[in-house]
């Protein structure tokens, strides 16, 4: 089955319905499909071997998704805040690609050597009464979307998400149809990463209208809520934090209409957590965690979970706000030693999923999965009696200090407690005596100055002892990618630096 089945089936079940709302354009469920169906005679014609898309998105991604499926070729969206040779370098490891460009980006492909149409110029060609149709229905073992890990510690890996893998995603995790009428989702996450070309097949799926904001802006994106009357919307948690701000503004008023708000793609400070909670008691918040190689979400924190954790008095109920929920249907989870025994409730260890969603398997690499279909996330975690997840960090990110290892999400869960702190990450910098000392960069909170002893003592106070910093360094900003994930070897790299202009403070 290709992902094209899932338009197929909301065009022919109400093709009259909003499906897209984009800067101004309103496109419904049967225009997407007739588009769909010239943007795959545009792409057949070209002879490219795979589509390319350097842009901010909107009406642009589920054409070129559903496009490309038509067509029978991989759809890779690029990100397009990457320099101009990082971009090419992604461009010429795409089979003869045909790269689609938004017209802002367009010097940034230039020169790259490939077939290269203007988005606009695309998009006009496929709303033209005539344009020669040709499509191919696709295996559903092919690969129909090709992601490039962000590569923020090494080479990008890409990988290959088969229709088989999307679709099994969407069925598994969605009802068709089952939107009421008026429902309408928000979506303002980059393209090119996999909550974007998951939010585009699950809620056309569920038959929800799709309002794009390609460039976030919080009172752009409280104007879209209210004017269209979203009821449902994803952002990553710095989206969430300058939504909370606002709401605190005074202007919570124009949510009235909303009624889920998913975050994700980074671990969302638990402090900002309640205060959503607090602020936005309507509102029920929803905590999905997934992978790019995962076709997107596996396991969901909901609402009722935020609510009940969140008035717990039972200690083991109210951790689980810090949880990202339990897994959906179709996927199963274990936490494994390093010798790849699975560790019983609360242990934790590398976490391995498995399920049809998944696909662990790299272009250029071939698959990672295990004999028995399992794959390694790299991802530190354990599971609770009830079978909630929790997320610790990357396995890279371990930090080594005396031979007693050490996950950094352990004191970052502690530190942003403090009132003073906003935001903090904790790394490991080389040492001769105990092999690497443990630094925490923390961002303090607006008008606080913290300090770092009394900091390092709060650590120590709901801690062991040898999970103290051993220096506390202040930063304006933490470094993040566009998802909020924080860039920890750039803080590496500039804390070792001798030029390095953080303001660093020692025990």
């Amino acid at each position: 089955m290709s992902i094209s089945v899932l338009l197929e089936m909301v065009a022919g079940g109400d093709p009259d319905r909003v499906a897209v709302v984009s800067d101004g354009t309103r496109i419904t469920s049967a225009e997407l499909s007739t588009i769909a169906d010239r943007a795959a005679g545009l792409i057949g014609s070209s002879g490219a071997e795979h589509v390319a898309y350097v842009g901010t998105g909107g009406i642009m991604l589920p054409l070129l998704l559903f496009g490309s499926a038509r067509a029978s070729r991989a759809f890779t969206p690029l990100n397009y805040r990457l320099s101009a040779s990082a971009l090419r370098e992604l461009i010429d490891r795409l089979p003869a690609p045909l790269v689609v460009v938004d017209a802002e980006y367009a010097e940034m492909v230039a020169g790259s050597g490939k077939q290269t149409i203007d988005s606009s110029l695309f998009f006009a060609t496929t709303r033209a009464v005539g344009t020669e149709v040709a499509t191919v229905d696709a295996d559903s073992d092919s690969v129909a979307v090709l992601l490039f890990t962000s590569g923020t510690t090494s080479r990008p890996k890409a990988v290959e998400l088969t229709h088989a893998n999307l679709t099994s995603y969407v069925m598994g995790t969605v009802d068709f149809g089952s939107a009421e009428p008026d429902d309408a989702a928000l979506i303002c996450v980059p393209p090119y990463h996999i909550a974007g070309v998951g939010a585009a097949l699950s809620n056309l799926y569920a038959g929800r209208k799709m309002v794009y904001l390609r460039q976030f802006d919080a009172n752009e994106w409280m104007r879209l809520v209210r004017d269209e009357r979203i009821t449902n919307a994803t952002v990553v948690p710095t989206m969430l934090d300058r939504i909370v701000t606002a709401a605190r503004g005074g202007t919570g008023g124009a949510l009235s209409t909303l009624r889920t708000l998913a975050y994700g793609g980074s671990k969302a400070p638990l402090p900002l957590v309640r205060a959503a909670l607090a602020l936005l008691p309507e509102v029920g918040l929803v905590n999905a965690y997934g992978l790019t190689e995962t076709s997107s979400t596996i396991a969901v924190l909901t609402p009722e979970d935020h609510r009940l954790a969140h008035g717990s008095d039972d200690p083991a109920v109210a951790r689980r706000l810090g949880s990202v929920g339990r897994a959906v249907p179709g996927v199963e989870v274990q936490i494994r030693d390093k010798d790849g025994v699975v560790l019983a409730a609360d242990e934790i260890g590398e976490l391995f999923v498995r399920g049809p969603q998944v696909s662990g398997t790299y272009a250029e690499i071939g698959s990672v999965l295990d004999a028995d279909g399992w794959f390694p996330t790299k991802d530190l975690a354990s599971l609770d009696s009830e079978g909630y997840l929790f997320i610790g960090g990357r396995s890279d990110d371990t930090i080594i200090r005396g031979g007693e290892n050490i996950a950094p999400a352990e004191l970052e869960d502690v530190l942003v407690e403090h009132p003073e702190v906003r935001e903090t990450a904790v790394i490991g910098l080389p040492d001769p005596q105990w092999g690497q000392i443990i630094v925490a960069v923390v961002v303090p909170a607006p008008g606080c100055d913290p300090d770092p002893e009394i900091l390092r003592a709060f650590v120590r106070e709901n801690l062991r002892g040898s999970r103290t910093p051993d220096r506390v360094v202040f930063r304006d900003q933490l470094p993040t990618t566009p998802t909020g994930k924080v860039l920890r070897r750039t803080l590496v790299d500039e804390l070792r630096s001798p030029t390095t202009s953080f303001v660093q403070e020692s025990p």
